[in-house]
């Protein structure tokens, strides 16, 4: 009698535990679906307003367009101040390629040195490299827009593009000397016995299995140059070199007629290239992440 009572509040007890299994899943997912729709509203109101007229915009609260158009994409395409808007791509596409290729060159050269060469005071200085993350940025503004001027470059992108040369990015050296760490020390032992020197050791065998940082590097790159406002401000002085978010703050004059329509439309079309460019390379970015940081 007690072994029926026993198989019958067992099963009683996992009736109930799949009930809560359930419910808990059934909440879980309902505030998953809140959590994204409040984090992809702004993307949506950007979107649903690049269709709107500029007076629908500021006056009106609805989401959906009462009378939606393609008017505001004709006007961004069209440019503003005598510069096409395949100019102003054009500028942030050179300037976010070139700032890539200059991050992962600059960078895997120096995480090779700080985790495969030694040399005295490595640890000290690779020390002194991570201590600059905690340098604010607006610190060196001045100091760099001095010596940029000084040497007749502002006005120019090579105040943009020269620091990614000189690996003066420290979070992606430390991301890639971190995935060094993690491949073996007798890949380089074996390609010494066969008289391999550190370029080749680097270009044939570290290089290759870098991969997954070095997109995750190209990835993040991309995307920070691509949506810089300040740096290309702070240098650029011709509207015919502005990139994209500066072209964007052109259709918004406090003392004329501000254009809202073409400035969400033209937004729309600047984040294009930034959502392609991530949905490509996205499986990538989470296994670098995942692989930089095992050892340290």
């Amino acid at each position: 009698m007690q072994t029926v009572m026993s198989h019958a509040e067992s099963a009683e007890l996992r009736k109930t535990n799949r009930r809560r299994s359930r419910v808990g899943s059934t909440v879980y997912h309902a505030l998953m679906i809140a959590l994204a729709c409040i984090v992809l509203y702004p993307a949506l109101w950007m979107l649903m307003s690049s269709l709107k007229p500029s007076s629908d915009i500021v006056g009106n609260v609805s989401l959906i367009p009462e009378n939606g158009s393609l008017q505001n994409y004709i006007t961004a395409l069209d440019g503003i101040g005598g510069v096409s808007t395949f100019t102003f791509f054009q500028n942030s596409l050179i300037v976010a390629v070139l700032s890539v290729v200059g991050v992962v060159l600059s960078a895997s050269v120096s995480a090779y040195a700080f985790s495969r060469v030694k040399f005295p005071g490595r640890s000290l200085f690779f020390s002194m490299m991570v201590a600059t993350l905690l340098l604010p940025f607006h610190v060196v503004i001045i100091p760099q827009y001095i010596v940029f001027n000084n040497l007749d470059m502002v006005n120019t992108f090579w105040p943009l593009l020269l620091p990614k040369f000189l690996a003066t990015d420290a979070f992606f050296v430390f991301l890639m000397v971190q995935f060094m760490r993690g491949l073996p020390m007798e890949l380089d032992e074996a390609a010494r016995i066969d008289g391999a020197g550190h370029i080749r050791i680097f270009g044939s065998i570290v290089l290759p299995l870098m991969k997954p940082s070095i997109i995750t590097a190209s990835i993040f790159t991309f995307i920070w140059t691509w949506n810089d406002f300040l740096g290309p401000l702070l240098y650029l002085k011709q509207p015919d070199l502005y990139t994209l978010p500066i072209a964007l703050r052109l259709f918004v004059d406090q003392t004329t007629v501000s254009d809202y329509g073409a400035q969400m439309a033209m937004a729309v079309l600047a984040l294009l290239p930034v959502m392609i460019f991530f949905f490509i390379f996205q499986r990538y970015l989470v296994e670098g992440v995942s692989t930089s940081g095992l050892k340290g």
